[in-house]
Parts: structure tokens; sequence; C-alpha cells
């Protein structure tokens, strides 16, 4: 019986330590990956904020999937084609239509990059998610965590801005750090000439509540996390995507947005992916392992 009641007190005291210490800290992990998307048309149907309302929006430009229009379903996505590199993305993406002194512009590429970043899980979108990001009725400066202009090129890191700025020709060296011509100083690192061109950045947020496809708002079934950790009130951390959209001009300054001024940046997704195809890209590159998803599966 002693011996039995040492076994016993050494394992009550065993557990004790155990939950008396620190916790490992949890690690940041995964991999990102993107899909280049082409122009696919422009029209002023909405499929989330007027369903079945053809023409009651402003104008927008789709990308991915061709046949995006005001019925649009998930299903009907599913069967049509895409504009993406990326196998299996069916899905459709949207943004405001951009005007120069009241022309339209088509962008000469758009960017869908897709953060999969966390600590402790991460889940794919639920088929048919729909979400809104960004404010289309701003009339002042949104949040640079959502939305911004700025200067793109090949390895650019730009500088952002709340308005659209006026780009052209600037010296990069191969971080990325650089400065116009104009105020360039001797510098040790290689230095290259890189045209750069206007881009809109669009970031959607990364947290999900885990019931709702959707919301009246468009938005509050969603939340953005905070150091890739999501609120309690949306537990289920999903891709973060980040939008660029370049724009073949350097001058922003007669840049108007289809829902209004140069404020009300903002962009749409439907989540119309092979599911089986995204499940599987998600899974590989949270767990840090190729996750190209140009390859064939």
């Amino acid at each position: 019986m002693r011996t039995i009641a040492g076994v016993l007190l050494a394992g009550a005291a065993s557990a004790a330590l155990s939950a008396g210490a620190p916790a490992a800290p949890q690690k940041l992990h995964g991999n990102n990956f993107f899909t280049n998307c082409r122009f696919s048309h422009v029209s002023t149907d909405d499929p989330i904020v007027h369903p079945r309302m053809p023409g009651r929006s402003h104008s927008h430009t789709f990308f991915g999937n061709v046949s995006t229009d005001a019925y649009s379903t998930r299903a009907s996505l599913l069967a049509a084609r895409t504009t993406c590199s990326a196998r299996g993305d069916t899905a459709a993406y949207w943004v405001p239509t951009l005007f120069v002194n009241g022309r339209e512009l088509r962008p000469a590429k758009a960017q869908f990059y897709y953060v999969l970043r966390g600590y402790r899980e991460l889940h794919p979108f639920p088929p048919g998610l729909r979400i809104v990001a960004g404010d289309a009725s701003s009339i002042r400066p949104q949040s640079t965590r959502v939305t911004y202009w700025a200067c793109g090129g090949p390895g650019v890191h730009a500088r952002v801005s709340s308005t659209a700025p006026t780009c052209g020709v600037i010296r990069a060296h191969p971080k990325g750090i650089f400065k116009p011509c104009t105020t360039c100083a001797p510098r040790r690192l290689p230095v290259r000439n890189v045209k750069t061109f206007l881009e809109v950045h669009v970031d959607f947020p990364d947290c999900w509540d885990g019931t709702r496809l959707d919301s009246p708002d468009h938005k509050s079934h969603m939340a953005y996390s905070r150091n890739y950790r999501c609120p309690t009130s949306h537990p289920v951390k999903v891709p973060l995507i980040r939008t660029t959209i370049r724009y073949p001009i350097v001058d922003g300054s007669a840049v108007t947005l289809a829902s209004g001024g140069q404020f009300s940046a903002h962009a749409d997704f439907l989540n119309a992916w092979d599911q089986r195809t995204l499940a599987k890209l998600v899974a590989a590159c949270f767990a840090d392992r190729p996750c190209d998803p140009r390859a064939r599966r």
C-alpha cells in the first residue's frame, strides 16, 4: 500500500509541476502563394451587394471568373472559365472601375497574394464565402491596413499613399529600397533604373466568425487579425488576400474611382475555388511544404 501511495504521490507531484510549467511559445509559420488573374470584363453588376439586380451598382472591373454577373452563385462560377493562373481558382474578384479624366482605364495586372500565416490552425475559406474589403462610400483616407495607393514595379517596395501618387522611373537596389532619381545619392549597393506604375492595394480580413457566409453589411462576419491572431468574436483563421491592381499610367492626379474620388477603394471576393484544391493548398502552405498553385494535382 505504501508503494502504491508513493507512486500516486509522485505522479501527482509530476502533474502539478507540468501544470505550473510555462507553455511552449506558439510558433508563427506558413508559406504564401499568389494567383495572377487577367482582366475579364467591366459591368455595373455586383453579386454581393446587389444580387439579382443587374445594372444597380457603380461600374466594376472583374478578374478571374469570366461569368461573374448579378446572378452569380458558387455553382454558376464553378461551371465557368477563369483568367487566373492558379489551378482550381474559379473565384470571382472585382474592384471599382478606375477612370482618368472621365475615361475608363483597364488594368495591366492584377495579383491576389494569399498570405497563409498563423500560429495553431489555418482553414480554407468555406465554399461560397462572400467578402467586401474597404469602404465604397469613404470620403476620407481609409486605414492603410485595409487599402492604399502606391507606385509599383519589378522588385520595388513602394511607399504607401492615401491618394494616387505620380510615379515614374526610380533607382532601386535588390532589396527594393529606393529614392526618386532627382534625389538619389551615391550607394555602395548596385542600383538599377526601374519604371513604376500606379497601383491600388486592398487587404481582405483574415478572421471568420465560423458560421455566416455573408452578413447584411458584407463585412461583420469577418475581422482583421492582429499579428495573425484572431479576436474571440471571429476565431477561425483563414488566408489573408492581398490585392494589387496595377494600371498602365504614371500620373495619378486625374484618377477617380467609379465609387467616388480616390478614398473609396475596395474589393470584393466570392469564393468559388475548387474547394478540394484550395484545402490542399492551405494545408501544404501552412505546414511549410511546397504549395505552388500552378502545379498539376
